[in-house]
């Protein structure tokens, strides 16, 4: 790898010291009774050992969560409904896509320059992790192109003509149709032939856990009504 990035560092903490981004929640029609006018607020799972879980049930008609398990942190967000005891939670896609930006000079730390010929672009978390699965477009001053999808170690490697100078780079997830983001190349990253770039808003790459959760409204209580496992009720914090 040829970059200082932390290859046993992940995604799931960068994604989980941010706020969560959702698409906007649309207006659920919550049931109109005196139980769930009493439903929103935060809960917290109870009667499963070594699992922590949050949710939290919005007026507007939006929910966030969160299960945290050893190693494994999972998350989702959109809307929920109240159907007389059953609550339907609804994720949604983020809103947002993915913002590109450049490292800092510093965030070069321990690198080397490419070889001539080659044009490196590493995608990823400056002493975090890579970010694998980043298509790259890279445009020389003469307008060459050449396109290569960020590997396993971050890096996105493309031949190009030493004669060429690296102008500016486009980038989006691969397989989408998104637009492409175009950043400048630095001078002295052009020079070198590697240059790195991070996502500001990693929350937005974090998958929801869930299309769909029902819970059982029981006295107050949610209990989890899905299958494989899944047991215990949230309640209210005090």
């Amino acid at each position: 790898m040829s970059t200082t990035l932390a290859s046993a560092a992940t995604l799931l903490a960068l994604i989980f010291s941010a706020p969560a981004l959702c698409a906007p929640a649309a207006k659920a029609p919550v049931a109109a009774s005196a139980a769930s006018a009493t439903l929103p607020g935060h809960y917290y799972l109870h009667g499963m050992t070594e699992v922590g879980s949050e949710l939290l049930l919005k007026k507007d008609g939006s929910f966030e969560w969160s299960l945290s398990y050893g190693a494994d942190d999972q998350m989702a967000s959109g809307t929920w409904v109240a159907n007389g005891d059953d609550i339907t939670l609804t994720s949604a896609k983020p809103a947002q896509a993915p913002t590109f930006a450049a490292f800092a000079e510093e965030d070069y730390s321990g690198t080397k320059p490419a070889e001539p010929g080659s044009w490196i672009a590493v995608v990823g978390f400056p002493h975090q992790g890579p970010l694998p699965g980043v298509e790259v477009r890279f445009e020389s001053a003469s307008g060459k192109r050449a396109t290569a999808v960020s590997q396993r170690n971050g890096d996105a490697i493309v031949q190009m003509p030493a004669q060429e100078q690296w102008a500016r780079v486009g980038l989006r997830m691969e397989g989408s149709d998104a637009a492409w983001q175009w950043l400048t190349v630095p001078p002295q990253r052009a020079a070198l032939r590697l240059a790195g770039f991070t996502v500001a808003n990693p929350e937005v790459l974090m998958p929801q856990a869930f299309k769909t959760m029902t819970l059982k409204n029981d006295g107050g209580k949610l209990r989890v009504t899905e299958p494989e496992g899944w047991r215990g009720q949230y309640e209210k914090g005090e």
